[in-house]
């Protein structure tokens, strides 16, 4: 059926209501909308849904929301695991209570167990709550930072995950073999609470999340010191982490904690932002406003689903605020885990530290300094994730720490995805520490830079939307595999990796190997002089991104370096 034949088909058939009618009835005069909103289904792809909210095939709404769920649904049942039931957390978004609510009704109309929160909360607590719950499967509505028309639904498997192989391929078959919506089941919640197959959960999963989360702190002695001391400036970005971040810095004791007054409440609208991403200096505008009003050390924020991180910290010799990645962040809590943990003790035998491939190579330097097993995993934090697990089947080796560069880390155990709200608690204990010692989280990560060497990464992306866009995007990518460059500017490439083939290429020696990870539309590039780059379309934008990283003498160096490996870039592409 084309996309015509699509649009024709939900505007007359009874399946659909009359609000969704009316909405394709107000575009009928405008071919480029329909075939955009028809030309193809809305994706599920390894990590579930997430498309601009509104009626049609290729956009996010009960329809498609319901049919990703009855796809679950019958993997669930196939797996034989609809008796241990799903945990569902929404965000702050538009129709996201409403999307988790058919999502649970559906399930139930499958004789599954649906538990979901009374209200919005933060994805890594969801993951908490599955394992918790002893659940099969668990779902976050939600669009993580992306804009505010969009929305989108995350799918986890009973280890705390997002879906690895086999499920997610597995998902994805039961969901596209979907092909008629009336064969989607749902029911109406009273019937589904009746049954007992619809349970609110709430206050007793946040109390013992608070407790998981509170055990990853190493010295709160120096908390109680310095807390009435350090000031903090937080911001949820109108997003699930105001109440948890906020109590669980209450409750280890820091008295000054300034949450910004305009993005304290959910807005679907982040009407404060132009994109609700802590990666965008922009986000910050309102919290630093704050941050200089009060003298505050610390600025963090929070995406609207939680699990990212971003940080300001105080110069001390400029007086401004300097905007951390994520992999200074997440260096920060890696550096100091790790030294006080050894200093303390409490180190685990046989330590692991996880990190992706496009995360920094400062990240190495420190694990290997201080004895950890460093373990590479494909971009996205389920495969980090799906490290802890193998850890807990092997006994090979105990997780200390994991991160991402997409400003996401985790500490501990108690959830299996990225998490903010532990992310913020730990790197409130590093600024208290670094306050005993005179220092601000900028004074500190300079000497580290002192110690381990300038490190510094960035992303080039092409967005390229819409039909064609991926057809280009491919292409790209496939003159890159196909013709790969021998070098970026005075960078030589010392190793290629085909992570979709599976492939390595010595160009030194000729030799070949395995990259020994999952297949993955990935290209990297090993660069001379501890420098790097790497290409991999979005699984959730329309776009191809470039990461890279140097190593320089001084923060000017290297940034100049860099900057040089961008422009060496643009020329092949």
């Amino acid at each position: 059926m084309g996309y015509k034949e699509q649009y024709e088909f939900w505007l007359n058939d009874p399946y659909f209501d009359e609000a969704t009618k009316q909405e394709l009835l107000a575009i009928k005069d405008n071919e480029k909308e329909i075939e955009e909103r028809f030309y193809k289904e809305l994706e599920f792809g390894t990590g579930g849904l997430r498309g601009i909210i509104g009626a049609g095939t290729n956009r996010m709404n009960m329809y498609t929301v319901r049919k990703a769920t009855q796809g679950l649904a019958n993997y669930i049942i196939k797996q034989g695991g609809q008796k241990k039931g799903v945990a569902i957390a929404f965000d702050s978004r538009n129709q996201s209570p409403e999307f988790a609510d058919e999502t649970a009704r559906c399930l139930a109309a499958n004789g599954i167990k649906a538990y979901v929160f009374e209200s919005l909360r933060p994805t890594p607590e969801l993951s908490f709550a599955l394992r918790t719950l002893g659940c099969i499967s668990g779902i976050v509505i939600t669009a993580s930072h992306n804009p505010p028309e969009y929305n989108g639904y995350k799918a986890y498997w009973e280890d705390g995950a997002q879906v690895t192989p086999p499920h997610d391929v597995n998902i994805i078959k039961e969901v596209q073999s979907i092909t008629d919506y009336n064969d989607v089941k749902t029911m109406s919640k009273e019937d589904a609470m009746a049954a007992g197959l619809y349970q609110i959960i709430g206050k007793e999963i946040d109390d013992k999340y608070m407790v998981e989360l509170k055990k990853q702190i190493i010295h709160p002695e120096i908390i109680a010191e310095m807390a009435g001391d350090l000031k903090i400036v937080y911001t949820p970005l109108c997003g699930t982490g105001n109440v948890p971040v906020r109590r669980v810095l209450s409750e280890l004791g820091f008295q000054h904690v300034y949450v910004v007054p305009e993005q304290e409440n959910p807005d679907p609208k982040f009407t404060t932002l132009d994109y609700p991403n802590p990666e965008d200096p922009k986000a910050f505008t309102y919290a630093l406003r704050l941050a200089k009003e009060k003298d505050a050390d610390i600025v963090l924020a929070t995406d609207p689903d939680a699990d990212r991180l971003g940080v300001y910290a105080k110069d001390t010799k400029t007086g401004e605020y300097v905007g951390f990645t994520g992999n200074m962040s997440g260096m920060l809590i890696e550096e100091y885990i790790l030294r006080e943990r050894k200093a303390t003790g409490t180190m685990p035998e046989n330590p692991a530290l996880v990190t992706t491939i496009v995360t920094t190579n400062m990240s190495k330097a420190i694990a290997e300094d201080y004895g950890l097993r460093f373990i590479e995993v494909l971009t996205g934090f389920k495969y980090i994730g799906e490290q802890i697990k193998l850890f807990e089947q092997t006994g090979c080796n105990n997780y200390v720490f994991g991160l991402e560069e997409s400003y996401g880390c985790l500490a501990g155990t108690h959830a299996r995805d990225k998490d903010a709200i532990v992310a913020v608690m730990c790197l409130c204990e590093v600024a208290a520490w670094c306050k005993k010692h005179n220092m601000t989280l900028w004074d500190q990560m300079l000497n580290l830079y002192e110690k381990y060497g300038y490190y510094k990464e960035s992303q080039y992306s092409i967005t390229m939307k819409g039909i064609d866009g991926s057809k280009e995007i491919a292409a790209l990518m496939e003159k890159l595999r196909s013709n790969p460059p021998k070098e970026f500017g005075d960078l030589k490439v010392k190793e290629f990796r085909d992570y979709k083939t599976g492939k390595t290429l010595n160009l030194e020696t000729g030799e070949t190997g395995e990259t020994g990870l999952p297949e993955s539309n990935v290209l990297y590039f090993d660069l001379t002089n501890d420098s790097w780059c790497c290409a991999r379309p979005s699984g959730t934008e329309p776009k191809i991104k470039f990461y890279m990283g140097v190593k320089g003498n001084s923060l000017e160096d290297a940034a100049a370096k860099n900057e040089k490996l961008t422009e060496d870039l643009k020329k092949y592409l």
